[in-house]
């Protein structure tokens, strides 16, 4: 796999595409290939341990954005952040809801609800990881695009807590709503707040104490996998904590440890390995198959435009006095990714998404993760990079 991973990245990067691209490519082929008659890799899509590797490969990657980012400067465009994340959550749940209806009108309340709850959600791995490749990670727009993502994936996920409490209980607890919300503003808080507050001292303590060989990786990591773990037991996603943690830790709380290499540096080899399965197991999940069937085809294509345009629409949230460019921040939120897959997952083990239901939200992800790549990669390299650092003054607000 990770051969496969790095010969298909060195095709598309060749082919001037982003990296993330091949990877994906690579997964989705390894994992249809028994539609010609080769399983010998099928084991690979109900593997465990590669689970937990996808897992830490998006934790890490997360962890790495969150690193890049500047605290202030997220802060400084958090509203912004806001407005983009609450348009790209309302336009796909509304349209999800109704245009189902229309395709497949044997469809129930709850199911029509989970497909716009399914289409709410933005896959932040994906998009951050093409910002990085194509290093626009500190352009303005990147930062907007991945604030909200971060905000659309909190609220996507307590949409998820709300329907699936519907599909169990079968009516609507006011009550779970409001925890499951103050829950997610609680880690946050305690997340940005008083992590800023307790990192730089802890840091300070490991440098002048207990600097041995490696403790200045050991600290990092230890900072990312708490934040996951945190964020889980917030009943949040654990991408959301890892990002949260990269935030907090500026690279100068490490300056005590005197060392010559960065902590992108030490991070970047764990990230190399790690990220890339991420992506190919993503890919394996894609079942091309289900292409064969007509009706599923219709629906999966009409459904697919709205999961774009609802997305891109959240672009245009802003005044017109911005200096903005609407169009990349709105396609940088089209990704379903391994977020859809999940809200899909939880349809189908709680009964309200059956196997119909299920391959046209698959195609949907499937198409709005390959689709991303390649529109921003467009945007940024056909004279948009150049346009967008010149608005933000260079490379920073």
């Amino acid at each position: 796999m990770i051969f496969a991973a790095k010969a298909a990245a060195v095709l598309a990067v060749r082919f001037k595409q982003p990296a993330v691209l091949g990877e994906l490519l690579a997964g989705i082929i390894i994992g249809n290939l028994t539609l010609l008659g080769f399983d010998t890799f099928s084991f690979l899509k109900n593997n465990q341990e590669l689970a937990i590797f996808a897992e830490l490969g998006v934790v890490i990657l997360l962890f790495e954005v969150g690193l890049e980012s500047n605290l202030k400067e997220m802060l400084a465009v958090g509203m912004k952040s806001f407005a983009v994340a609450l348009l790209g959550v309302f336009a796909p749940f509304i349209l999800g809801y109704y245009i189902s209806a229309l395709l497949i009108p044997d469809l129930s309340d709850i199911s029509r609800i989970f497909i716009g709850a399914t289409l709410t959600a933005t896959s932040v791995g994906i998009t951050a990881r093409v910002f990085k490749d194509l290093s626009c990670l500190q352009f303005l727009e990147s930062k907007i695009v991945l604030g909200a993502a971060v905000i659309d994936d909190i609220l996507g996920l307590i949409i998820l807590a709300v329907v699936s409490n519907i599909a169990s209980t079968g009516s609507l607890e006011p009550f779970s709503v409001i925890l499951i919300s103050l829950k997610a503003i609680a880690f946050l808080f305690l997340a940005v707040f008083l992590g800023v507050f307790f990192a730089k001292r802890t840091l300070r303590i490991l440098a002048e104490r207990w600097n041995v060989p490696g403790m200045m990786l050991s600290a990092a990591l230890i900072a990312c996998l708490l934040g996951a773990y945190v964020a889980h037991l917030f009943g949040l996603a654990p991408i959301v904590g890892a990002f949260s943690a990269g935030l907090v830790l500026d690279e100068v709380y490490f300056k005590d440890f005197n060392s010559q290499k960065t902590l992108e540096d030490y991070i970047q080899p764990i990230s190399f390995f790690l990220v890339p399965l991420f992506f190919v197991i993503t890919g394996l999940n894609v079942d091309v198959s289900v292409l064969a069937d007509p009706m599923i085809l219709l629906s999966s294509f009409v459904l697919c435009l709205i999961a774009i345009f609802s997305k891109i629409i959240s672009g245009w949230s802003f005044p017109s006095k911005e200096k903005l460019s609407r169009l990349l921040i709105g396609v940088g939120m089209i990704p379903r990714g391994e977020v859809g897959l999940i809200f899909a997952s939880v349809g189908k083990a709680i009964g309200v998404v059956d196997d119909r239901l299920y391959a046209v939200v698959v195609v949907v992800v499937f198409v709005t993760t390959l689709i991303t790549p390649l529109a921003l990669s467009a945007l940024i390299k056909g004279g948009m990079k150049n346009e967008i650092s010149q608005k933000n003054g260079g490379s920073s607000l």
